[in-house]
């Protein structure tokens, strides 16, 4: 409870702006857990969508989601923030009422690449906006804030949908709920844009789009980071897939426990975290939830005791809080301001991770069965661990940018002390 009444007081100086985006990621991660979720049983109960299609269907999302992820922060920059964001939302909204309305098999494969889309127009959009307003020394704090509203989100959303009929064959009120909050929040933007448009003038990047691609990604820090966090997206995959598989497959209870455990440990455990790794850089904190990724993963395997199991979960949050939170601010450290966008938004490519790393660990509970636990998560372990080294080199690569930097600033400051 003092962790969070600091945390609530860390939180009471950010801009007006920051507190948009955190309580409009609050609002739309509830309304999109509310509906999304549920949509495969929704599919397969509720319009006769035989497993293979829903599946189908469901992947589409993901796939446009990857692919899409860099134009949305790129047109950010090029437009700005606030009409991409007002413009996502807007189409998001559209979209939900689209999969209360589809009848089709064609629809839903529609309504699920939007809803794909909108999200990674608006996901890196947002973050953008947040590093934006937030001082460098804040951002750490803002980030976090922000994680946590996402789990608020995620713990609430799921329990209003049912209570609101989501998953039941013949209830649509989850899907006109979740597009009226949606809608208030694209209004809720359009007022934030009125009132902040003159403290906050937006510098729309005139460099094309080509340029663009060409400057993200031959950002060799950026490109280390990347590459290393495709192997941590495929390391918080197996919490929803492969774990979900091996220990669900005859104790639902345990796991239905260890998820809970997980959503608490984020809430408990982010504070303390965030006032911890403030003394070290960011790619020290991204190389600490690695090896605690990679250590959480090999104990699901390892241990068949219930405490030990929830110990190993709390050890696989806290690599899960550092992983994600830290990631977001590193990237609002490497990216120029001008490009700030099209970075958060190239980030997104790294999920390539959880579709590839889901699909392994599949293939390995199939090929070596379920009671080799400690072989498989002890594999899926030392994948994990393939991230530190990238990790280790953009390290080195990004303390080397900022001692010419220093250098730099140093010889003109020397410059002009002679004139």
């Amino acid at each position: 409870m003092n962790g969070f009444i600091q945390k609530l007081r860390a939180m009471a100086d950010f801009h007006p702006v920051a507190w948009g985006v955190i309580i409009g990621t609050f609002l739309s991660r509830t309304g999109f857990f509310m509906t999304i979720p549920f949509l495969g049983i929704y599919l397969g109960k509720g319009k006769g969508i035989d497993p293979a299609t829903v599946g189908a269907i469901l992947a589409a999302s993901f796939l446009v989601g990857t692919l899409c992820s860099f134009v949305g922060g790129a047109l950010s920059d090029r437009l700005g923030r606030y009409p991409v964001m007002i413009a996502a939302m807007a189409a998001w909204s559209l979209t939900l009422l689209g999969f209360a309305f589809a009848d089709e098999i064609w629809q839903f494969f529609l309504m699920s690449c939007l809803n794909g889309l909108c999200r990674s127009i608006f996901e890196p959009t947002a973050r953008a906006l947040l590093a934006d307003v937030t001082p460098p020394e804040r951002r750490t704090d803002a980030f976090h804030a922000r994680y946590f509203a996402i789990n608020i989100g995620g713990a609430i959303g799921p329990l209003v949908g049912l209570k609101l009929g989501a998953g039941s064959t013949s209830s649509l009120l989850p899907f006109y709920v979740s597009a009226v909050i949606f809608a208030i929040y694209a209004i809720v933007l359009v007022v934030f844009m009125l009132s902040f448009r003159h403290e906050l003038q937006e510098k729309s990047s005139g460099t094309p789009m080509k340029q663009m691609i060409r400057i993200v990604f031959t950002d060799k820090v950026f490109l280390y980071f990347l590459l290393g966090n495709v192997f941590l997206a495929g390391a918080y995959s197996h919490l929803d897939t492969t774990l979900s598989q091996f220990i669900g497959h005859d104790r639902i209870e345990a796991y239905s426990f260890l998820f809970i455990i997980n959503t608490l440990s984020v809430l408990i455990l982010q504070y303390p975290l965030a006032k911890l790794m403030k003394r070290f850089s960011s790619l020290t904190a991204l190389k600490a939830g690695c090896l605690l990724f990679g250590l959480g993963l090999f104990g699901f395997g390892l241990f068949d005791n219930l405490g030990l199991l929830a110990l190993s979960m709390v050890i696989f949050t806290a690599g899960e809080i550092l992983s994600f939170v830290i990631g977001d601010v590193l990237i609002g450290e490497i990216a120029p301001s001008h490009l700030r966008g099209a970075y958060y938004g190239a980030s997104g490519f790294a999920f390539i991770g959880q579709s590839a790393c889901a699909w392994f660990g599949g293939i390995l509970l199939n090929l070596l069965g379920f009671g080799q636990g400690p072989l498989i998560f002890a594999i899926l372990m030392l994948l994990t661990f393939i991230a530190y080294p990238f990790f280790h080199r953009g390290q080195q690569l990004w303390e080397l940018r900022l001692g010419h930097t220093g250098a730099n600033e140093g010889c003109h400051g020397m410059e002009l002390t002679k004139s």
